[in-house]
């Protein structure tokens, strides 16, 4: 047995060895024993020069290798190093090539031992980990990480988690271990040697599984901790309704208590409008805390009535902190249990019964291999079983959808019936007193599809302001060609041997008296008449935008409005298209169907596995049912939707997806939602505009009169600590290029940033504006200090690019619509805010046209009732980012002049808190900021 790693990293001058890239800085730490017992590292001359980005990234330049030996002159170390022992780095593939290229180059043997990767190792182990970098990964574990990309700390970091690697999987039930190692055969490592290894020396040990662990059907599994309950009681609850009553409860959850009236006036809001049975709109500025002004009203109320109350959030971080800060508050701060749970849609949850069947499968690619390994570590961790908590590749996406829980037909599996985590969570949901959940979800009753949410006639709506635009693409329909690509490849041309070969041997199974289905050979000219039919079809969508498209330079990614009124032969034959399309997708799925029929005929019994394809199968109908009934709402049946084709002229075949929505949404969500429930509470930081909620109600359906309406203001003294900058030296947004704003707007931004050191968050309306302005700042060398993150260009999710920007003293956010707003960076992080541009939507925007068009018709006015108060509530959505905590301090730049030279600007400026406005050349605001920051 091999008792010995060397952990290896490398700093090159590239990524290629084979063209001429070189080490310059070896680093290797040697690990025996679970100690590590050497260390050693040497720059190394390249013999050449190094590039300037490498000299940034590792701060290793040409003057510091001009001593260093050659790598000739340490490979006899070097091998030492590496006899007999474990290879291991963090992306093993990138070290180990350049090594062997410079080992063979000296005249030594390559390294031929084991491997082992810690992305890899990490990716099984942290199968809920943000991001597997290694500072992501040391900033988990704890870890001193204090010089990153320089190869002596990189390998000391990466042997301290090689090492806890190693206890972790230490630590897991022997049949995980077992099951791990069978799948390890498929990865780029030597994993399985190792796993191997860990067998042989646990095969002399009795093993004593954790309390929390039990082995089920051959799989381990974390033991629920909620035990199953029974529905709400009645209790006799007090609802603490005086300022002294809620202070004495409230008191039990917190240290040190600060008294927020406004929190308590939006308790008795919500309470009062539950009592009365009557809808509210609440604005709650930010530090009002209404989490809790919601969460403490409905646990009494609840109690009270023995009713289930659901709260919905448009975002997953709000779903998280509610479950994870403000519950534990509440049941803190309460003299009776209450029982809370987040439920999301069926297939949000891993069905075990299929995940145990493929477990074993032979025929598996990398990306499924890694994700079988990953799950069954996550099933030791899990009480959910909920997709989200992973972090899944793509192809890790295509084996879960294969896995996730859906109604069966063929695979009647009643031996893990006890362990489903979805009928776990719909049994917990029923007897919860509050029910977290999204928007779609709350929304997907209205279908009248089945929903899992428990009936219930109470409910609150946080992040409110996002129920119209959930609700528009709930209502709606859209086609993309990747997924219509992808699902009529999952059945292939029988030579393809996806599940038109599993379906035919299945039938070859079965005696074949009085059989009528068409033969195979017809069925696979019908799937290959069907894929050259999407291709064309997906063609002429992009042929039809394309002829629409006034010649606008540069533009990547367009927005083509595609009405019914259109006339011409693009349209023609698009709609042609569509109609053929239609036809050979039903053709198929009776030609289907009817197989499946004979199968479920044949009555005979079927292995597991092919019960499993049979499954597979049936889930792939609904979906083609599904795809012809989108193409004939979007082509061929009359409809008032709004139709538009989002494509990149790039890469049209691949990035085309074509949406239709209703324009307006208020009469279906009047008629389906608001008058089925006895009263629903909206709340948001933006819901008012001009101190008014006109807008809001007459785009959900609500109605004025039986509709409570509330603004609670912000605690904090904005006054002093804001202040809003409008310079006059830019140019009027309107009447210069964009590309003359972009160089006038980042002369700006390069004199802020430098005056408040960075931590400074700009804001657009338009990604391509975004794109240039960042790589204007990046030629103009002079901000080459500040770390620069810019959505759609730096890579990452949001959360990711907010941490990063945390990260840094000097870093500077470059975002776009979703940075608007969830973005949450208090303290001195961020003590600037830049809004470009105000935030009105395109007036060729398909939705926004179409509203608009509406709007006049009805003999309206389309900017003041619907592009002027959208603008407004997405800049109070902008300015909300800036002060998140009553110490924050931070300047706010306005770049549109219009805020103050138009009739309108009055509006914005008096939708927010009061605050001090400067205007003034830039050189007087920039002075202003450093008296004042």
């Amino acid at each position: 047995m091999l008792n010995k790693f060397v952990v290896i990293d490398l700093e090159t001058t590239g990524n290629l060895p084979k063209k001429g890239d070189k080490i310059i800085q070896f680093a290797a730490v040697v690990v025996e024993n679970g100690q590590i017992t050497e260390k050693f590292s040497s720059l190394i001359n390249p013999q050449k020069s190094i590039p300037a980005f490498i000299e940034e990234l590792t701060g290793i330049n040409d003057e510091m290798v001009k001593g260093a030996p050659l790598f000739s002159e340490i490979t006899e170390k070097v091998t030492a190093l590496l006899a007999d022992a474990y290879f291991v780095a963090h992306n093993v593939i990138f070290d180990l090539s350049f090594l062997q290229e410079e080992l063979i180059q000296a005249g030594c043997e390559g390294f031929f031992g084991p491997v082992l990767d810690t992305v890899e190792m990490a990716r099984i182990l942290y199968p809920t980990a943000d991001g597997y970098k290694l500072t992501d990964l040391a900033e988990k574990e704890k870890l001193n990480h204090d010089r990153p990309h320089q190869a002596d700390s990189d390998a000391q970091v990466t042997a301290e988690l090689f090492l806890i690697l190693l206890k972790r999987f230490s630590l897991l039930p022997h049949l995980t271990i077992r099951q791990l190692s069978h799948l390890s055969g498929g990865l780029k490592s030597d994993l399985q040697q190792l796993l191997d290894e860990m067998i042989d020396m646990m095969s002399n040990k009795q093993e004593k599984l954790p309390e929390s662990i039990e082995i089920y059907n051959e799989i381990a599994l974390k033991k629920s901790s909620i035990e199953s309950q029974k529905a709400p009681e009645k209790m006799d609850v007090q609802y603490p309704s005086s300022a002294e009553d809620k202070i004495a409860l409230i008191k039990n959850g917190f240290q040190f208590f600060e008294k927020r009236s406004g929190q308590f006036q939006m308790m008795d809001a919500v309470y009062e409008s539950f009592q009365n049975q009557r809808h509210a709109l609440i604005e709650a500025g930010t530090g009002v805390g209404k989490s809790l002004g919601y969460l403490l009203p409905i646990a009494c109320f609840s109690k009270q009535h023995h009713l289930p109350i659901i709260v919905s959030t448009h975002t997953i971080q709000l779903q998280e902190q509610i479950l994870k800060n403000e519950i534990p508050l509440l049941i803190k701060i309460l003299p009776f249990k209450i029982r809370s749970v987040l439920l999301k849609g069926r297939n949000h949850y891993l069905s075990l019964a299929k995940f145990h069947q493929t477990l074993m499968d032979e025929t598996d690619n990398y990306d499924t291999t890694l994700t079988k390994m990953q799950i069954l570590v996550w099933l030791t961790e899990t009480e959910t079983g909920d997709k989200d908590e992973l972090n899944l590749s793509s192809g890790g996406l295509i084996y879960w959808n294969k896995i996730k829980d859906e109604p069966t037909v063929f695979l009647q599996n009643n031996s893990w019936k006890d362990q489903d985590f979805y009928l776990r969570a719909k049994s917990n949901a029923q007897a919860a007193d509050i029910i977290i959940t999204n928007h779609s979800l709350l929304l997907s009753d209205l279908k009248g599809e089945g929903s899992i949410l428990p009936e219930t006639s109470y409910v609150v709506i946080d992040e409110g302001h996002h129920l119209e635009k959930v609700a528009s693409h709930f209502f709606g329909h859209s086609l993309d060609y990747l997924s219509t690509r992808m699902l009529i490849g999952q059945f292939g041309i029988y030579e393809q041997k996806q599940l038109f070969y599993e379906l035919e041997k299945i039938l070859s199974s079965i005696p074949k008296k009085g059989t009528k289905h068409i033969s195979p050979s017809k069925l696979n000219q019908m799937v290959m008449d069907i894929t050259y039919e999407m291709d064309e079809f997906f063609k002429l969508i992009a042929l039809f935008a394309k002829t629409k498209l006034p010649n606008k330079k540069g533009m990547k990614r367009i927005k083509v409005r595609f009405n019914q009124t259109d006339r011409g032969k693009e349209k023609d034959g698009l709609v042609h298209s569509a109609e053929r399309f239609a036809f050979l997708l039903k053709d198929l799925h009776a030609a289907i169907i009817e197989r499946l029929e004979w199968v479920q005929k044949g009555k005979q019994s079927f292995t597991s596995t092919a019960e499993s394809k049979m499954e597979e199968i049936n889930t792939f109908v609904n979906d083609l049912a599904e795809l012809r009934n989108t193409v004939i709402n979007c082509f061929i049946k009359e409809s008032q939707d709004v139709k538009w084709i989002e494509m990149d002229t790039r890469s049209p075949q691949n990035i085309t997806t074509f949406i239709a929505q209703p324009a307006f949404v208020a009469e279906q969500l009047k008629e389906k939602f608001f008058q089925k429930k006895k009263a629903v509470v909206l709340t948001s930081a933006t819901l008012s505009v001009n101190q008014s909620f006109h807008y809001i109600m007459q785009e959900l359906g609500l109605d004025p009169i039986s509709t409570n309406q509330m603004t609670i203001p912000s605690p904090f003294q904005y006054k002093d600590q804001v202040q809003l900058l409008i310079p006059e030296d830019l140019p009027e947004i309107n009447t210069v290029s964009m590309d003359e704003y972009v160089i006038a707007i980042t002369e700006h931004i390069i004199t802020i940033a430098e005056a408040t050191k960075g931590r400074m968050l700009i804001l657009f309306t338009a990604y391509d504006m975004l794109k240039k302005t960042h790589e204007l700042i990046k030629e103009s060398g002079f901000l080459n200090e500040y770390v620069l993150i810019a959505q759609g260009i730096t890579s990452g999710s949001r959360t990711r690019l907010t941490r990063n920007f945390q990260r840094y003293d000097k870093a500077i956010l470059l975002g776009t619509s979703s940075f608007w707003e969830g973005v949450d960076i208090p303290g001195e992080d961020l003590s600037c805010l830049i809004i470009v541009r105000l935030p009105f939507s395109p007036p060729d925007e398909p939705l926004t046209e179409a509203k608009c068009q509406l709007i006049v018709k009805q003999g309206g006015n389309a900017f003041s009732e619907y592009s002027l108060p959208e603008a407004i509530l997405r800049f109070k959505q902008g300015f909300g980012r800036l002060i998140r905590t009553e110490n924050d301090r931070g300047i706010i730049f306005v770049f549109d002049k219009r805020i103050v030279t138009t009739k309108y600007g009055k509006s914005f400026l008096q939708s927010i808190p009061t605050i001090p406005v400067k205007k003034g050349k830039i050189i007087e605001l920039v002075e202003h900021i450093q008296t004042w920051l």
